[in-house]
């Protein structure tokens, strides 16, 4: 293994203190910037007990940015929670793809990362008994591709490589009464209240994160939304009607990945139109 030594107790106490250092970067570009990312195969064991540790002693991290809040319990069971999880980690890849088409090298490389710590550690147990393989790697090696600037097409392919086996684990997740469109109304709720939230943390600190965070948000709902967008509208109409008119207002909230000088949509209109999604939605 290259890089940093993180066999023993010492090596592991080192790379506690740097992934605490590198949090904002996630644990993903933390061992990207040690030079261990993608060295699973070496020591798969090492590396993930001490990114967990790191993480540990991070709690609430993710309540800075509204993000996190995956239920594993509830995620083992309910077709909602389990897909909500699953489009919070889609929803980053989408954020880190579309900011390195514009030169965000750095900001692309955070938000590939970001799902390691806050989706797919918590979400391991889970998977394993599900029969989902390991993305960890995926997102690793997309953010160190982005730290070390490689040709956009190549960020591309990796972010659909990502998405396609994202979309793999939703086909094995916990099956329901409830039909396919109730659980996409759901996931796509949450998706919209995860995307104002932002937008207000956005309007108040003058940070390229939160608004990127956001847009994320935003384009995994309306993703989700073209997906299901027929059987929604079949079953609720309401619904449907809501949902488009949020993703209308967070069209113009978030009309790219570049945070635009001036954030101008009403963040109480925001809330409202979240609100009448959510309502709808149960």
């Amino acid at each position: 293994m290259h890089g940093a030594d993180v066999t023993g107790k010492a090596g592991v106490q080192e790379l506690k203190v740097e992934l605490t250092t590198w949090r904002r970067l996630g644990v993903a570009s933390a061992l990207a910037g040690l030079g261990i990312a993608g060295c699973s195969e070496e020591t798969p064991d090492t590396v993930t007990q001490a990114a967990q540790a790191g993480e540990a002693g991070e709690a609430g991290e993710a309540g800075e940015s509204g993000e996190g809040g995956i239920d594993v319990t509830a995620a083992g069971r309910d077709p909602v929670a389990y897909a909500s999880a699953l489009a919070l980690a889609g929803a980053h890849v989408l954020a880190a793809r579309d900011a390195y088409r514009i030169g965000e090298r750095e900001a692309a490389a955070e938000m590939f990362a970001h799902p390691v710590s806050e989706v797919l550690l918590e979400m391991e147990p889970v998977f394993a008994e599900r029969g989902v393989a390991d993305m960890k790697p995926l997102f690793n090696a997309a953010s160190r591709a982005a730290l070390d600037g490689a040709e956009v097409a190549a960020i591309d392919a990796q972010a659909e490589e990502i998405l396609v086996a994202l979309s793999s684990a939703r086909d094995k997740g916990p099956g329901s009464a409830s039909s396919r469109a109730v659980v996409a109304g759901q996931v796509i709720a949450d998706q919209i209240e995860r995307a104002g939230g932002m937008y207000r943390q956005a309007r108040e600190e003058p940070l390229y994160a939160p608004y990127l965070d956001g847009y994320g948000f935003y384009r995994a709902a309306a993703e989700e939304f073209a997906r299901s967008s027929d059987e929604i509208a079949a079953q609720n109409k309401m619904l449907h009607s809501r949902i488009e008119a949020a993703l209308a207002l967070l069209a113009k909230a978030y009309p790219g990945a570049a945070r635009p000088d001036r954030l101008t949509v009403d963040a109480g209109e925001l809330s409202g139109a979240s609100a009448a999604v959510m309502l709808a939605a149960t």
